[in-house]
């Protein structure tokens, strides 16, 4: 018998419990959290001290309006709703399982390789495994990280930085990630000859917001050539927006290159000829150490990277699906 199972013996470890601490992160409150339970008050409440007398540690601070987790709570609650998606994961796989299905995998990519990478990758799958159920989220790679954790996603694309512990995270490359200006076909600025960068500055911009990577590489742009932050700006991170605007206007933009060809193809912006001195790390393969794969996941990790193979010509090692 493994430490692991002796440490859930000693804990008497109960799921109420484990959807107690989560309610009551999510309300605040140990009143609205029994409701949601559908359990008593006084109930929900011995629940709570029998796990802080198990663990031998507060897991939240009794306010005089509320609850807050404190340091072991946090600690305690990340788990907790990692153990209980995964509980809920079982419960998808095997209902597939009865009802002839493969099972299901929760896939996160950023913008660029999700327009290049996954449309191939999913028709791939999907032609050998059709009941495979796949659900793809398209977010930030912050965003991404933080689902990864909770146990809401399976695998991600993305990329890391400094601010991310990456003890528990398996982390393969990819690509590097190229950026470009765009603007709509007709754009005063392609009669421009030669371009250049503070030719642009002249125009209202549409940028990525505050906290992602590809503003904080536009913003260092910028001090790196000691040119005068933008002030005339729309910050935004819905491309629907942003296409829609740029097309009714002669705003212009910063875009991965993957991206802008995409809507270049589909003539709905132009890349400008310009050098865009703003380099973004690579994005890879993102999982948790902590969590086997399942067999579903393995089988779109695999597909992916084969995929990647003829888009990005990266070479795994891995058997084709």
């Amino acid at each position: 018998m493994t430490n692991y199972t002796h440490w859930l013996i000693r804990a008497r470890l109960k799921t109420r419990q484990l959807l107690l601490i989560v309610a009551l992160a999510e309300e605040g409150n140990i009143h609205r959290a029994s409701q949601v339970l559908s359990m008593t008050q006084p109930a929900a409440s011995k629940l709570l001290k029998d796990l802080e007398d198990v663990l031998g540690v507060q897991l939240f601070e009794r306010l005089p309006r509320g609850m807050r987790p404190t340091w072991y709570g946090e600690t305690m609650i990340r788990h907790a709703r990692a153990a209980l998606n995964s509980l809920n994961q079982a419960n998808d796989e095997l209902q597939a399982a009865k009802n002839g299905q493969f099972g299901q995998v929760n896939l996160g990519a950023i913008t660029a390789p999700g327009v290049v990478l996954l449309p191939p990758t999913i028709a791939l799958v999907k032609e050998a495994h059709p009941n495979l159920r796949i659900t793809i989220h398209i977010d930030s790679s912050n965003v991404l990280i933080e689902q990864l954790y909770r146990g809401t996603l399976d695998l991600m694309i993305g990329r890391l930085s400094e601010q991310h512990d990456t003890a528990d995270l398996r982390y393969e490359t990819i690509a590097d990630e190229p950026v470009c200006a765009v603007a709509r076909p007709g754009h005063p600025l392609f009669a421009v000859n030669p371009l250049v960068l503070t030719d642009l500055l002249n125009y209202c911009w549409i940028v990525p917001p505050v906290g992602s990577v590809m503003r904080h590489k536009f913003d260092l742009m910028f001090q790196e050539f000691d040119l005068q932050q933008l002030t005339n700006r729309v910050e935004t991170s819905s491309l629907l927006f942003l296409t829609k605007m740029m097309l009714q206007s002669d705003m212009v933009s910063i875009m991965a290159v993957d991206v802008a060809r995409y809507y270049s193809d589909h003539g709905m912006l132009r890349i400008l000829p310009v050098v865009l001195p703003c380099e973004m790390e690579p994005f890879g393969f993102i999982t948790r150490r902590d969590k086997p794969l399942s067999p579903a996941t393995e089988v779109l990790l695999s597909a992916l990277k084969v995929s990647a193979l003829t888009v990005y010509g990266k070479q795994f090692d891995v058997p084709v699906p």
